[in-house]
């Protein structure tokens, strides 16, 4: 006998989203969406698929969905990104799943197969980039990071064979929309961590991200996407350590630095 699965997905103005995201997972046994205050009609539509559409107080990612894990019910949970898709393939393979993992195994890793740009891409490190994102409930916890959060799983972990959808970034002005908000996070989440910066974090580390995963990742196998990609996440490691660098600016100027 299968377990019961609960699918928990948090939701932000996320109308042009929520509707491929939850039709891909309506076969499920309960779909829990986390809002945090959409002025949009993502509230509306997410109800056509559940009853359980709460509004919470965003908290950050992590503290926002462990707030979620509180309020699902299954004993294993998918937790989903609005601009992610369930495949056929996956859908089945996680049925089946449930209804044969042994109890030594928590959680699954599942690759993600993300589209920017107009281009699937299959390289830059992006892919396959597994991430434990169905696990039982009892032995799972996010880490509350503001931005960048993991999950936390006591027992094993195994892995999927078929792919999550990410349907990330149409075009430049949504990446760069997302760029300023998430680098401030990253540089707030360093600072919390007891993270110092140094010169090398501005001077080398771009730098080394982007030959990373343009070469030694084969970026340039995924065309000018690829290349712009490669661009924007070195520049997003240059930005969030010059916030993290702003953010310490009056101890460093007390130390003379």
């Amino acid at each position: 006998m299968s377990a019961r699965l609960s699918v928990l997905v948090l939701t932000l103005n996320e109308e042009r989203n929520i509707v491929d995201c939850l039709e891909s997972v309506r076969w499920a046994d309960e779909i829990v969406v986390l809002d945090s205050g959409s002025s949009d009609r993502t509230v509306d539509i997410a109800r056509r698929y559940t009853d359980r559409v709460i509004q919470a107080e965003w908290k950050g990612y992590g503290q926002t969905r462990n707030a979620g894990l509180e309020l699902v019910t299954g004993e294993w949970v998918l937790w989903l990104d609005a601009d992610e898709r369930i495949t056929a393939g996956l859908a089945a393979e996680i049925r089946r799943l449930l209804g044969a993992t042994p109890d030594s195994v928590s959680a699954y890793r599942i690759a993600r197969r993300a589209y920017f740009l107009g281009r699937w891409i299959r390289h830059c490190g992006w892919y396959p980039s597994r991430a434990v994102r169905l696990f039982r409930r009892a032995r799972g916890r996010f880490t509350e990071t503001a931005v960048h959060e993991r999950l936390l799983v006591d027992g094993g972990i195994a892995e999927t064979t078929h792919d999550i959808l990410h349907f990330t970034d149409p075009d430049l002005h949504h990446y760069l929309t997302k760029f300023n908000r998430y680098t401030t996070l990253a540089a707030d989440d360093l600072q919390a961590g007891g993270r110092r910066f140094g010169l090398s974090d501005v001077l080398f580390r771009p730098a080394f991200t982007f030959l990373k995963m343009y070469m030694l990742r084969r970026g340039f196998l995924d065309g000018m996407p690829g290349f712009i990609l490669c661009v924007l996440s070195s520049t997003y490691v240059f930005v969030k350590y010059a916030k993290l660098w702003e953010l310490q600016r009056p101890t460093l100027r007390e130390k003379g630095e």
